[in-house]
């Protein structure tokens, strides 16, 4: 009998069920599609529907398993129907990744915004969908992977989370909460539940993205002023791609990385570490 190839076996996500919020967005869509095409089952969860229809979709056609669920982070019962309904499509889940997150620029300084004027329902608003929409999906999904006594919980940080960027207050503090939340529920869960369920986080930096061409490069082609004070504290000196930060995902939701455990690995070409001197 023919062994497994060496990289299949370390990376594979075979037979795992694999449960991504926010997996209608580009990113956590990405993560999704490419989850499924290690041989994972994923559940494709979105507050838009139609967001996570069409990535189920496409990951049907590329020959896996998916289920789409219109989902709310912020509302518990929401996440326990998704759940219910999950369990009994695949009859078990192995894998959290909170995908959901994002800004809005009303908590964001601006010319038009000082901080002493921007109001403190869109400060909550980002700082509940970031943190809230975590620390909720690892209360109702990690209850199942605990029944499984193994499995992943990926949390997405930023690298915001460690060095604010200057105009995104709320969202810096609310990725800095999702770091300091993956330790804790890191100990908490080998403590009290399996100590071969592990919990960390990936903090992205700068990737290229459609979504923010427009912040990054002029219609030219050339960067922006924004997208030359990026670059001028990447070491590396370039943005990074999509694929770049959904192979650390496989990674860590992977046996191969079976003794990693409570760590935000950052994603960013040098970014956190660059002091500027």
């Amino acid at each position: 009998m023919m062994e497994e190839p060496i990289l299949e076996k370390l990376f594979s996500l075979k037979d795992k069920v694999v449960v991504v919020t926010g997996g209608g967005g580009f990113l956590a869509g990405t993560m999704a599609k490419t989850i499924a095409d290690c041989g994972a089952k994923v559940a494709v969860l979105d507050i838009s529907k139609q967001a996570a229809q069409k990535v189920a979709k496409e990951i049907a056609r590329a020959g896996h398993e998916a289920i789409a669920l219109e989902v709310d982070v912020l509302d518990k019962k929401s996440l326990q129907n998704a759940c219910t309904q999950i369990v009994a499509k695949f009859g078990r889940i192995n894998c959290l990744v909170n995908g959901a997150g994002g800004n809005k620029k009303e908590a964001t300084t601006s010319e038009d915004m000082s901080f002493f004027e921007i109001p403190v329902e869109d400060t909550k608003w980002v700082f509940d969908l970031n943190f809230i929409g975590t620390l909720l999906p690892c209360q109702v999904f990690g209850k199942e992977i605990v029944k499984q006594d193994s499995g992943s919980i990926i949390n997405i940080a930023s690298i915001a989370g460690f060095r604010p960027l200057t105009r995104a207050a709320a969202y810096a503090a609310a990725k800095a909460a999702v770091i300091n939340f993956t330790k804790w529920l890191t100990v908490h869960i080998c403590q009290n539940y399996s100590t071969k369920i592990r919990v960390n986080a990936i903090a992205p930096g700068f990737c290229a993205t459609e979504q923010n061409q427009y912040l990054l490069f002029e219609e030219s082609g050339e960067l922006t002023e924004r997208g030359k004070t990026i670059l001028g504290s990447v070491p590396q000196n370039r943005f990074g791609q999509p694929d770049e930060i959904v192979s650390a995902v496989v990674w860590l939701l992977s046996d191969s990385a079976s003794f990693v455990n409570g760590s935000t690995v950052t994603i960013d070409g040098g970014f956190e570490a660059y002091s500027g001197v």
